[in-house]
């Protein structure tokens, strides 16, 4: 298992691969709807079970020292594997090397253990969505 901060065009392949797998195969969002507010110049961590691209995450900046971590997708056989775990620690790391020492991440409910296991905290006073996609704002201060 390795956590890799993109850099380079095949890398970013992955992080499409496993959002389009994850995310519009899985839950059945549509492809516009998955990969409509991304940039170009979108940071991201891409998680690889040797060759093979398996999660990854996107990094937000909100301003110099809070950051948002958005898009987290596993494939579904990886799921409860830890891979999902590297790839937040990564994203972590990589924000707290720029200064970020405060980040959020909007959770699913259903995912909510996930993060409150790496030392997010639910905030229930902000809630969106709705059924599988009913998320609450999760935030943790970075040491």
């Amino acid at each position: 298992m390795k956590a890799v901060r993109v850099t380079e065009e095949w890398q970013r392949a992955g992080v499409h691969y496993v959002r389009t797998q994850a995310m519009c195969l899985g839950f059945k969002i549509p492809l516009e709807g998955e990969f409509s507010d991304d940039t170009p110049e979108d940071e991201y961590i891409l998680v690889m079970d040797g060759i093979y691209p398996v999660s990854t995450c996107r990094l937000h900046y909100l301003d110099e020292h809070t950051g948002k971590i958005e898009r987290v997708a596993t494939l579904e056989s990886y799921r409860g594997k830890h891979y999902g775990q590297a790839g937040i620690i990564e994203a972590e790391n990589w924000m707290r090397e720029k200064g970020v020492t405060k980040i959020y991440i909007n959770s699913r409910k259903a995912a909510l253990g996930f993060y409150e296991k790496l030392g997010y905290t639910p905030d229930y006073s902000q809630v969106s969505g709705s059924g599988e996609f009913e998320c609450v704002m999760t935030e943790k201060e970075l040491a």
